[in-house]
């Protein structure tokens, strides 16, 4: 495993982009930092700061910054179709291959390079996540520090499964405009399927449905915290109620289709002729 790591890591750091969208993959979401010390000034009448707000204490901030952070996910997802798209225009995958690397090796150095990056990028967001709550929480229980911490294995395995995605749609098509072209494809065909479904059967049922596809399903992994933390301030708001909680079949579906589309990348390249 750590010599198909150390190929890939090589591969993507002698190339410039691939070094510069892996620094703004990670930096990015850092930037929850400097949301939290936002101040707004309201035409000098009161001064609005964010982290004064509540929305960065325990252990509501793990749902916040996970969130915010996992909508940074597509410049990461560039890099991994990138490393398709450039083995396939450098001719290097079959030099791969006539090297000695399996077409199984070759596709599990593509897997073990996006388990080591996204683990990387957890590890990143839960530091930062938990700097910031320390700093502006008013607990500091342990039992409530580390209460909601489930929201990073969300993260990660979120991370895993898109990006396991984009290298199924990688090797697919060979190319890695089209293939970013096929994720937004893939996007407005659950939204249609939601739409005929709604028709032919009620909201709800089909609302359930939906959320067995691919890209609906890595996205309710983490639900949006924004109704969250008007609950904090409105708590007697009924109305406001929902399930934000990260649930196991939520993650057990998502490694489902993350083990689908590592094998359906497998078979690709395997019956492929290069």
């Amino acid at each position: 495993m750590l010599r198909l790591l150390q190929l890939e890591l090589q591969k993507l750091l002698l190339n410039r982009v691939s070094k510069i969208l892996i620094f703004v993959s990670f930096i990015l979401p850092f930037t929850v930092l400097i949301l939290s010390s936002i101040k707004i000034n309201f035409f000098g009448f009161f001064t609005l700061e964010l982290g004064e707000l509540g929305i960065f204490n325990f252990p509501i901030i793990w749902h916040i910054t996970t969130f915010f952070a996992s909508q940074f996910k597509f410049f990461f997802a560039i890099v991994v179709v990138s490393m398709i798209g450039n083995e396939y225009s450098n001719k290097t995958i079959k030099q791969n291959l006539i090297d000695g690397l399996s077409k199984k090796e070759f596709i599990l150095s593509k897997f073990y390079t996006i388990v080591f990056f996204s683990l990387v990028a957890t590890l990143l967001i839960a530091l930062a996540s938990f700097v910031i709550g320390m700093y502006y929480s008013s607990y500091n229980e342990a039992q409530i520090i580390f209460r909601e911490t489930n929201f990073l294995l969300a993260y990660f395995v979120k991370l895993v499964g898109f990006f396991t995605l984009c290298l199924f749609f990688g090797m697919l098509v060979k190319r890695s405009a089209f293939a970013l072209a096929f994720l937004f494809i893939l996007y407005i065909l659950e939204w249609i399927a939601l739409g005929l479904m709604t028709w032919k059967s009620d909201f709800e049922l089909a609302e359930k449905i939906q959320n067995f596809f691919p890209l609906k399903s890595m996205y309710k992994l983490i639900d949006q915290p924004f109704q969250r933390v008007m609950m904090t301030k409105f708590p007697d708001k009924a109305e406001l109620a929902y399930d934000y909680a990260v649930h196991w079949y939520e993650i057990a579906i998502v490694l489902g289709w993350t083990t689908l589309f590592l094998f359906l990348s497998y078979r690709i390249l395997k019956n492929r002729d290069l």
